[in-house]
């Protein structure tokens, strides 16, 4: 039942008084101030906002691009994080050219279901590079000098990743609002790097 509606019963129930009683002075007010107040009373309740309902799990999907494996997890659950869940994003994540594997911060993880979230996203985030061993940044390091020395991706604190369905600077403009680490911009790569380090930005 909303306000207006409230406000209508109220009205019906306050009956008009008998043409042959006459209100004094003093009666009048006391029942102009009742039926004001009754009237309050439903303006109070339409005005109080409930709290939307928490969460209860926080899922992410992703498609690795180099080993083809997809993976769908609700990696926090019950009030919690899922250790075996985090165990097979750590496992997708991987180092695919080493096959080492590295936890992956859950701060990064937070950040990229904030973001899955505030995009609208109903796809699943592609990933060009996950964990990176310290043997693989050096080898990378050694054909590109926009690699790093002390990566954010060889301590599992960084992701470069694009969603299909989401343009890649809106999806810069986005993880750089949330502010919450780096942000490295590739559109000639067609990536989006994101880093739970100090917050910074650059591309």
């Amino acid at each position: 039942m909303n306000a207006s509606e409230s406000a209508n019963i109220i009205d019906n129930e306050i009956q008009p008084m008998p043409l042959k009683t006459r209100l004094n002075r003093r009666r009048f007010i006391q029942f102009g101030v009742g039926a004001t107040t009754a009237l309050a009373i439903p303006k109070a309740f339409a005005q109080t906002k409930l709290k939307p309902p928490a969460i209860k799990d926080r899922k992410l999907s992703f498609y690795n691009l180099h080993t083809g494996e997809s993976l769908t997890t609700s990696y926090w659950a019950e009030g919690q994080y899922q250790n075996s869940e985090l165990t097979a994003i750590n496992y997708i994540l991987r180092d695919f050219r080493t096959g080492d594997i590295h936890p992956i911060d859950k701060r990064l993880l937070d950040l990229l279901h904030q973001l899955h979230h505030k995009i609208d996203s109903k796809q699943a985030f592609q990933v060009i590079s996950g964990y990176r061993s310290p043997k693989t940044n050096a080898a990378l390091r050694k054909h590109s000098h926009g690699v790093a020395r002390h990566s954010q991706h060889m301590l599992g604190k960084a992701i470069d990743i694009r969603l299909p369905d989401c343009h890649l600077a809106t999806l810069r403009k986005t993880a750089m609002q949330c502010r919450a680490g780096g942000v490295g911009y590739y559109p000639a790569s067609n990536f989006v790097h994101i880093d739970t380090g100090r917050v910074r930005h650059w591309g």
